[in-house]
């Protein structure tokens, strides 16, 4: 490593980042001073701004009053009091219908005609005050005649009802007298009906347990013909020799399940026996692997060794021929200034 142009560089960039912020510094300080410039420029314009516009205001004030512009009388305060009425009476020639001058309601009669018409009002409010009370001495008549003839239809109604009671009491005397008759003829054919379903009930009970399907009776499973030797709705199991086969058969099944378990175990160990073996394969041919690289980087420092001491002996003999060709003065002077 040649450290002298390292430490070269190094100082060129601590010279570099040195005149950058010095650089950086000089543009913050013209920065702030502008900014500074730009705060009295705008100050002082404002106040320029303000005092033009008090100039104008004070020139409006003493030089254009409202009375010397031409439009004044458009704009005058004092023009109503100064302009004649719209209207003197109700004939007048100026009130024409484009004018708008007279409206419904609007006549100079206003207060004599809202008089005559409150009067009239009042007329008509005590006429209606009359009317309303004969109504209402019309209205009760009409309802004392029409609750006289209330309490005459309910007394006619509540005859017809007592009449009606006594008649529907009657009926319901029959209808009960009826009714019992009904229910005692009903209760001797439910016993009837009652004694004959016990007795077959009991016959089917008899029959039932005489026959072959409750005492189940192996023979009734048994063809009528060869092609159909059982009838599997009257089966009622199988004999001994039946069962004997199948639980012989269930033995051999187990044996044969256990012979292919014992074969996938068997299959199971190999694999395992293999992936063990190619693991361990695997396992050295990396630790070969590594110790090839460990001596191929091995080879590769001792070559970049050599490398070093070849180059820096290469640099020496280069400054030696540099240092011999250069006269004696020009030798001290360099010499004193690498010893500074």
């Amino acid at each position: 490593i040649d450290k002298d142009a390292l430490d070269a560089q190094v100082k060129e960039r601590k010279i570099q980042e040195a005149a950058e912020k010095a650089q950086h510094e000089r543009f913050a300080h013209d920065m702030k001073r502008n900014d500074k410039l730009m705060c009295l420029l705008e100050e002082r314009q404002k106040n320029e701004i303000k005092d033009m516009n008090k100039a104008l205001t004070e020139f409006q004030k003493n030089c254009q009053k409202p009375e010397t512009r031409r439009e004044f009388d458009l704009n005058d305060p004092q023009a109503l009091k100064k302009d004649r009425p719209a209207r003197v009476s109700d004939d007048d020639p100026r009130c024409t219908i484009s004018g708008m001058q007279k409206f419904m309601g609007e006549d100079l009669n206003y207060d004599q005609r809202m008089k005559f018409q409150k009067e009239q009002l009042r007329e008509w409010s005590l006429q209606q005050q009359k009317d309303w009370k004969n109504a209402l001495a019309d209205q009760k008549l009409a309802d004392d005649l029409y609750d006289k003839f209330r309490i005459e239809l309910d007394r006619k109604i509540m005859e017809e009802q007592k009449k009606e009671e006594e008649s529907r009491r009657v009926v319901c005397a029959a209808t009960k007298t009826f009714n019992k008759i009904q229910a005692a003829e009903l209760d001797h054919k439910n016993e009837l009906e009652k004694a004959q379903k016990i007795k077959d009930d009991m016959d089917e009970i008899t029959c039932l347990l005489r026959g072959d399907f409750l005492s189940e009776n192996p023979d009734q499973a048994i063809g009528p013909c060869s092609k159909h030797p059982v009838l599997v709705d009257r089966w009622k199991g199988m004999n001994k020799e039946q069962l004997m086969a199948i639980r012989q058969f269930q033995k051999e099944q187990a044996l044969e399940k256990e012979r292919a378990r014992e074969q996938e175990r068997r299959r199971d160990a190999e694999w395992d026996r293999q992936r063990v073996q190619a693991a361990r394969v695997q396992l050295l041919w990396e630790r070969h692997q590594q110790r090839q690289d460990r001596l191929q980087r091995q080879d590769l420092d001792v070559r970049n060794a050599e490398l070093s001491q070849e180059q820096k002996a290469k640099n020496i003999y280069l400054k030696e021929e540099e240092y011999s060709n250069i006269p004696t003065e020009e030798f001290y002077a360099q010499f004193n200034t690498t010893t500074r």
